[in-house]
C-alpha cells in the first residue's frame, strides 16, 4: 500500500472520529396567549430570532431558535424544560415566563446542569437564596424596580406616599421594598391598601389614596393592572389635583393601552426604553416592522441575553454549560440595551436602570413617542448587593 493511500485511510478515519459541531440551540420559554403575551410572547421569540440572524452562526453552523407557551404554569414550563433539554438539544432557555415558572424552570436548569438566562421574571431569589451557576437573571427584578422608582422620585420632589396594591406575595414585596427606600430617602409613607387579584372596580381604594394627600401613589400591581387604577384615577381627577402616580411594574405597551391624555405624568421603572439613543432606536424600528409595536425591555433583554450567550460559545468554541457561563461573566455585556454591563458570580446582571415619565400629549412627535428618562441609577445602586442576597455561590465572591 503506497503511502499516499494510507494518509488518505487515516484522514477519513480521523474525520469520523471527530464528532462534528452541534449545531446551538436556543429555547424562548414564553406567555403567548394569556396576560404577559404582549410585554414577552411572540415579541420574545422575534428578539431571539433577531439575535440569531444577526449573528449568522456559531461553531460553523445556523443558530436554531426554538419556542413554546409555558401557560403560566410552573408545571407546564417544567415539563417543556426537561424534554428541551433531554431530548431536544436545547443548549440554552430564555425569556422564563413568571416568577414562579421561572423557579420551576432553574431548578430543571440546575439538575439536567444546562443553562437558562431569564428575562420575564421578576423574583429576586433568583438570584437569591435559589441561586444556580446555571442560570443569570437578566433584565430586572422586584429589588430594582422598587429600588430606582423610591430612590429616583424622593429625590426628585415626591416626598409623601400612599401605595395602592394587589394583595398577593408580588404586590406586598414591591410596596415593602419601595417603601423601604421612601423612609431612607427621607420620604414617608402615609398610608397603603390592597385589592383583590383581579378587582376591576378601584374607587374605593383611590379615594383612600386621594383622600391622603400624597404627592405619589405607588401602584404595586402586576402586568395590566395598573392600567385600570390609572384609567379609574384619571375619572377622579387625580392627576389634576396634583398627585402623581408611579407604577411599580408598567411597560410601554401598557402606555400605549391609556393614551397620553390618561398616562401624562405617569412615571415608571425599565431597564431599557426604544428613544435613548441611536443604537436603541435603530433596534426598535426593526423590531416595530417585525412584531407591530415597539419592543418592552423583556423583549430586548431576551435579544440581549441571546447575543451575549453566542458571543461566549463562540470565544470559547463550545457549550459547554459552566465554561460558557464563565466566559459570559468575563465579557462586558454590551449591545443597544446594556453598556459595559457585567453578569456576576450570582446570576444578577448589573446595568443602568431608568426612571421614564410619559409626556404631555403637545410633547409628543408621533406613533410610540411616548416617554422621556428623567433619572438614570447605576447598575451596582439600582440592584440588590451580592452578600445581602443569601446566594451560596457569593460566599466567597466579591461585588
Amino acid at each position: 500500500m503506497k503511502f499516499a493511500d494510507l494518509t488518505v485511510i487515516l484522514t477519513v478515519l480521523l474525520t469520523a472520529a471527530t464528532p462534528a459541531a452541534a449545531q446551538v440551540k436556543i429555547g424562548v420559554l414564553t406567555d403567548m396567549d394569556a396576560q404577559y403575551a404582549d410585554i414577552s410572547g411572540k415579541g420574545s421569540v422575534a428578539a431571539a430570532q433577531m439575535a440569531a440572524e444577526d449573528f449568522g452562526s456559531v461553531l460553523g453552523k445556523p443558530i436554531e431558535i426554538v419556542s413554546a407557551n409555558h401557560q403560566n404554569s410552573p408545571d407546564v414550563a417544567s415539563g417543556i424544560a426537561r424534554r428541551w433539554y433531554d431530548t431536544e438539544g436545547v443548549d440554552m432557555i430564555t425569556d422564563g415566563g413568571t416568577s414562579a415558572v421561572a423557579l420551576a424552570v432553574e431548578d430543571i436548569s440546575r439538575q439536567k446542569q444546562k443553562l437558562v438566562l431569564f428575562s420575564g421574571p421578576a423574583s429576586p431569589d433568583i438570584t437569591g437564596r435559589n441561586c444556580s451557576p446555571y442560570a443569570a437573571h437578566w433584565t430586572y427584578d422586584t429589588y430594582a424596580l422598587s429600588r430606582v422608582a423610591g430612590l429616583a422620585i424622593v429625590k426628585n420632589g415626591g416626598k409623601t406616599w400612599f401605595f395602592v396594591g394587589e394583595d398577593h406575595a408580588f404586590g406586598h414585596a414591591l410596596e415593602r421594598d419601595t417603601a423601604e427606600v421612601v423612609g431612607v430617602e427621607g420620604g414617608k409613607v402615609v398610608g397603603s391598601v390592597y385589592a383583590p387579584p383581579n378587582t376591576s372596580d378601584f374607587s374605593s381604594f383611590l379615594l383612600q389614596a386621594k383622600a391622603s394627600k400624597a404627592e405619589i401613589i405607588g401602584l404595586a400591581n402586576t402586568a395590566g393592572e395598573p392600567t385600570n387604577v390609572i384609567k379609574q384615577g384619571s375619572e377622579f381627577g387625580i392627576a389634576r389635583a396634583g398627585q402623581r402616580f408611579a407604577a411599580l411594574f408598567m411597560f410601554t405597551t401598557d402606555v400605549k393601552a391609556l393614551g397620553l391624555e390618561v398616562a401624562q405624568g405617569l412615571q415608571f421603572t425599565s431597564a431599557f426604553y426604544w428613544d435613548k439613543d441611536a443604537d436603541s432606536r435603530a433596534f426598535s424600528q426593526r423590531f416595530l416592522k417585525r412584531v407591530g409595536h415597539m419592543p418592552t425591555m423583556i423583549q430586548a433583554g431576551v435579544y440581549s441575553a441571546t447575543t451575549h450567550y453566542l458571543k461566549a460559545v463562540r470565544a470559547l468554541g463550545s457549550t459547554g454549560p459552566l465554561e460558557v457561563m464563565a466566559r459570559m461573566r468575563e465579557m462586558p455585556i454590551n449591545d443597544f440595551m446594556t453598556h459595559d454591563g457585567k453578569l456576576r458570580v450570582d446570576g444578577r446582571v448589573l446595568r443602568d436602570m431608568y426612571l421614564l415619565e410619559v409626556k404631555r400629549p403637545e410633547e409628543s412627535a408621533g406613533p410610540w413617542d411616548y416617554a422621556k428618562i428623567v433619572a438614570t441609577v447605576p447598575g451596582d445602586k439600582a440592584y440588590r448587593p451580592l452578600q445581602s442576597g443569601s446566594c451560596s455561590l457569593a460566599t466567597d465572591a466579591k461585588e
